[in-house]
């Protein structure tokens, strides 16, 4: 009875995987443009010796094969959230799974936000690592133009951020086959290359790595910090999950990624073993001369793919957050009619344009901007983990020890890598730091802030079931029906009150709309909608369910009802919104900072009534302030 779908599955496989290949694998695929290089450049350089070189490269081999093959492809692909992945979604997993337990349940909380504000530093740094470092392709082809490095990659850069509102569609379609051809190309070159200097083979033997890490604890410390570049981007494959599924990742990792990076990074050390000057850039010098402008053309394409992946990944975290209530409701434009991933948020893309182009005039060159790059995904990386520990935790099984005791492994490992990282925090580690503190702080200043708000709401209100008896008899109605949005299905919304109280009167019909978030990524529209009538003919409750990826559209939410018999004309709705705004505080206190950032995300946050989709002609807002 499956055997149809099964077979549509199969024969969508290798398209799915080429799709996978260029949307998940941009960012790590690119990490050969600078990740060898690194670990003998910097204040820390290695010197450049075949001992050096083959220890890095076994270092390099086993830290992808344990974090990406193993931790990434092998068991986090394994945890979804009704398909989806990417730390929010983890984090709703496991809070759903640690409800009972406040402790846990705040600090997975705590974990989960952490990991999705080093997230927006990554978003801003990959671009920048990922441009300048194919456009100093131009200066190993022609020295000359090496004083023009910044001012193309901030060119490429702005072209890139301004095309973001047209949507990704048409692009997303090229992704695929020219990440195939740029994996290819890292092969081949690598191929050649291992082939001249097949004794660099001998790296895959973990004991260089291990004699090099008990011999030169020090120096081994500072090159982690070069190595973990080599494994950047791995996180995307748990983000980008619900777009593919597990089985096309997996299939592009094992049978084109994993084997085209690792002979790559081979290569380059075979390279500079025969040719110590070749450590210039020994990507780049892997091609032949009048190969270089076509290699660095290709490799500007792939890394324009790999920042398209982070600054989508950037819009997608940023519309499960507004979901989650860590953000205002912020709108968000669907670019596509099919793919529902494909979205755009301007207020992100320009936040986002701007700091881009000041990392990239601040750090000049990749190797600055890799100093500052490693520190934000090795977090997240960490974070991932301990989010999938407790969740594994809180699951029952006969192996969940077992489990654990090797995610433990795995995030020692991965601890290394964030304290290795953090010794380059003068270097410009600060930057993700800062910047993941700074959204942390917003996240859970409007998350506790709104918390407040409606507790203080809910003192005061009056219960839903009581509402016919004692707004029903005895008011003066008007004609048409009208449409009250409420944060809590269980209490009268304050805008109802508000609205008596100063008109007198109320419409012939009140449907009370709860907008309820999920903590499932999307729901059909068959599960979207729920009814109960409160007095036949006058009031009713409703609840509009809408996973944390959905953009909520209570437009159409409420066109759903007909087949529970409630048919809502939009030209005879009138739609009430209230609103609370905290007013300046009369007491300072210790975090009285709090109440002001609150404040002014509260007045640069979009209108509800453009959030929620509804015609601004028929929307009446009643606000009121208060004070915490």
């Amino acid at each position: 009875m499956n055997r149809p779908t099964t077979e549509r599955q199969k024969s969508a496989l290798p398209a799915l995987t080429l799709a996978a290949l260029g949307v998940v694998y941009g960012d790590i695929g690119t990490s050969p443009l600078y990740a060898f290089k690194e670990a003998f450049s910097g204040a820390h350089r290695l010197a450049l010796t075949e001992a050096n070189v083959l220890a890095v490269l076994s270092m390099m081999f086993w830290a992808v094969t344990l974090i990406v093959s193993l931790k990434y492809v092998s068991i986090v692909l394994r945890f979804s959230n009704a398909g989806e992945g990417g730390i929010l979604a983890l984090l709703a997993l496991a809070s759903r799974l640690t409800r009972e337990r406040p402790r846990l349940a705040w600090a997975t909380a705590t974990l989960g936000i952490l990991g999705a504000s080093l997230f927006y530093g990554d978003s801003v740094l990959t671009p920048a690592i990922s441009v300048l470092s194919a456009v100093e392709g131009i200066s190993v082809a022609t020295p000359a133009f090496g004083s023009w490095v910044v001012p193309i990659s901030i060119a490429i850069l702005i072209v890139l951020f301004a095309i973001q509102s047209r949507g990704t569609g048409a692009v997303g379609r090229l992704f695929g086959p020219v990440t195939l051809v740029w994996f290819a190309v890292l092969a081949v070159a690598g191929a050649v290359s291992i082939a001249q200097t097949p004794a660099v083979l001998h790296a895959l033997d973990p004991r260089y790595a291990l004699s090099f890490a008990v011999h030169w604890p020090g120096p081994t410390f500072f090159v982690l910090g070069a190595v973990f570049l080599a494994i950047t981007g791995g996180e995307a494959l748990y983000a980008d999950m619900g777009h593919f599924g597990p089985r096309p990742i997996r299939l592009a990792w094992f049978s084109i990624v994993f084997p085209s990076l690792m002979i790559n990074y081979f290569g380059q050390g075979a390279l500079v073993l025969r040719d110590p000057a070749a450590l210039q850039n020994p990507f780049y010098l892997l091609a032949p001369q009048a190969l270089l402008i076509p290699l660095v053309l290709l490799a500007t394409a792939a890394t324009v793919i790999a920042s398209q992946a982070t600054i989508s990944g950037a819009f997608s975290i940023t519309q499960q957050a507004t979901r989650l209530g860590y953000l205002p409701r912020i709108p968000t434009r669907h670019t596509s009619a099919t793919e529902r991933g494909q979205i755009y948020i301007p207020q992100v893309n320009w936040i986002m344009l701007v700091l881009v182009v000041l990392v990239v005039l601040g750090f000049q060159n990749s190797g600055a901007v890799a100093s500052a790059y490693g520190i934000a995904v090795s977090g997240t990386m960490v974070l991932t983990t301990s989010l999938i520990a407790i969740v594994l935790w809180s699951l029952p099984g006969r192996f969940k020890k077992a489990a654990l005791a090797g995610l433990a492994l795995i995030g020692i490992v991965e601890l290394l890598f964030f304290v290795a990282n953090g010794a380059k925090i003068l270097e410009g580690g600060w930057f993700p730091l800062v910047a993941g503190t700074a959204v942390f702080i917003m996240l859970t200043t409007w998350k506790r802030v709104e918390f407040i708000l409606l507790s203080q709401q809910r003192r005061t209100s009056v219960p839903i079931e009581n509402f016919p008896e004692q707004f029903g008899p005895g008011i003066p109605r008007v004609a048409g029906t009208a449409v009250y949005l409420s944060p809590d299905p269980r209490y009268v919304p304050s805008a109802l009150i508000h609205n008596l109280k100063y008109n007198k009167v109320l419409h012939e019909r009140i449907v009370f709309v709860s907008v309820v978030d999920a903590d499932v990524p999307r729901l059909p529209d068959a599960e979207r909608t729920e009814v109960d009538i409160l007095a036949p003919g006058f009031a009713y409750r409703v609840q509009l369910h809408y996973g944390f990826m959905e953009e909520p559209d209570v437009t159409k939410g409420l066109a759903l009802l007909r087949r529970h018999g409630l048919d809502i004309d939009a030209l005879e709705t009138t739609y009430f919104l209230g609103k609370t705004t905290l007013a300046r505080p009369e007491r300072h206190g210790l975090f009285t900072w709090r109440r002001y950032l609150f404040r002014f995300m509260q007045r640069n946050s979009p209108a509800p009534a453009e959030y929620y989709n509804l015609r601004p002609e028929r929307v009446v807002e009643l606000g009121t302030r208060t004070t915490i």
